[in-house]
C-alpha cells in the first residue's frame, strides 16, 4: 500500500513555487511611511557625532584560579553512562516489492487546477484591495500630520498634544484593522488550499494505483525521467473533474469564527446552491431544544 504525507506533499509544493496564495500581504502591513509620533522622530543634533565614535571595548576579566570553585564549576562534569540493553536480531522478513516509479510536478498541477486559479483570483483581489486601502490611509495620515504642523503656531501646546494623540490613536486603530484583514485573507487562503491539498493526496494515490506505481517522486527532484512516468497531467485532469472549485469564506467572514460555529460549508453545499448550508444550524437548534 502506498503511504503519502499530505503535509510533506503540500510543503514541497509551497517550496517549489505553488504557495503564492498563502503568502502574506506584507506590502499591506509594511510600517514604512506610517505616522510616527513627534517624540520618537526628534533626536539630538549631536547623536550623529556619537554614532560615529567606536563603542568602547569591554575590559577582559582575569581568569579565576585553577583551584577555585568558579573554575571547577566551568569544567564539564563527567556524567555516568548506564548500560543499555542489547537489541536482539530480528527475524528475516519478506523483501519489499520492486519499485514502480512515477514522477509528478505539484506546482504544475496547481497551475492547471481550476480550483487553485479561482482561489488565487478571489484572494488576490482581496489582497490588492487591502494594499490600496492601506496606501490611501497612509496618505491621509501624512496630510493630517502636515495640516497639524501648519496649524501649530496658532495652537497651544495642549491643543497640539491632543491633536497628535488623536491622530496616533487613529493610526493604531487602522494598523490593527489592516492586520486583522490580512489575517482573514491568509486564513481564507489556508481554507481554500487545504481543500485542494486533501483532495490532491487522494487523487495521487488513486492515479498511482491505477498505473501500478508504488513510488511517486517530485519531478523537480529527478534529474532524468521518461514522459511515460509523468502523471502530472492525469492528476490535474482528475483534480479538475473532482474538485473544479473550492469553498472560499466571504471577505467579511472571519474563518476562525466560522470554524468555531460548526457550520463550515463544503464544496458539495456550493454545488447544491447552498441549500445544505443551513442544515447544520437547524440541527444544532433542534438538539438544543431537546
Amino acid at each position: 500500500m502506498l503511504r503519502y504525507s499530505g503535509v510533506r506533499l503540500f510543503a514541497a509544493a509551497v517550496a517549489l513555487g505553488c504557495g503564492s496564495l498563502v503568502g502574506s500581504a506584507a506590502h499591506a502591513q509594511n510600517n514604512s511611511g506610517w505616522f510616527v509620533p513627534k517624540a520618537s522622530q526628534q533626536q539630538p543634533e549631536h547623536a550623529a557625532g556619537h554614532a560615529a565614535q567606536p563603542a568602547p571595548q569591554p575590559v577582559p576579566l582575569p581568569a579565576p584560579p585553577a583551584d577555585s570553585d568558579e573554575a571547577q564549576s566551568q569544567t564539564p562534569p563527567v556524567l555516568p553512562l548506564p548500560q543499555i540493553p542489547a537489541s536482539p536480531d530480528l527475524p528475516k522478513g519478506s523483501p519489499p516489492p520492486a519499485p514502480v516509479i512515477g514522477v509528478i510536478s505539484v506546482p504544475d498541477v496547481m497551475r492547471l487546477s481550476t480550483a487553485a486559479q479561482q482561489a488565487e483570483r478571489v484572494l488576490g483581489a482581496r489582497r490588492d484591495e487591502l494594499a490600496r486601502d492601506a496606501q490611501k490611509e497612509q496618505a491621509s495620515w501624512r496630510d493630517e500630520q502636515q495640516k497639524l504642523q501648519g496649524q501649530a503656531r496658532s495652537m497651544t501646546s495642549d491643543q497640539i498634544q491632543a491633536n497628535e494623540r488623536k491622530l496616533q490613536e487613529r493610526v493604531i486603530a487602522a494598523q490593527k484593522n489592516f492586520r486583522n484583514r490580512n489575517r482573514i485573507i491568509q486564513e481564507a487562503a489556508q481554507v481554500s488550499l487545504g481543500q485542494i491539498e486533501r483532495e490532491l493526496v487522494q487523487i495521487i494515490r488513486q492515479v498511482a494505483a491505477s498505473r501500478s506505481m508504488n513510488l511517486v517522486l517530485h519531478r523537480e527532484q529527478v534529474a532524468l525521467s521518461q514522459d511515460s512516468l509523468d502523471i502530472t497531467q492525469q492528476v490535474a485532469t482528475q483534480l479538475n473533474s473532482v474538485l473544479p472549485s473550492v469553498f472560499i469564506p466571504a471577505a467579511n467572514v472571519d474563518p476562525e469564527v466560522l470554524a468555531k460555529s460548526g457550520t463550515m460549508p463544503t464544496t458539495a453545499d456550493a454545488e447544491q446552491g447552498g441549500a445544505a448550508a443551513p442544515a447544520a444550524p437547524a440541527a444544532a437548534a433542534a438538539k438544543a431544544k431537546r
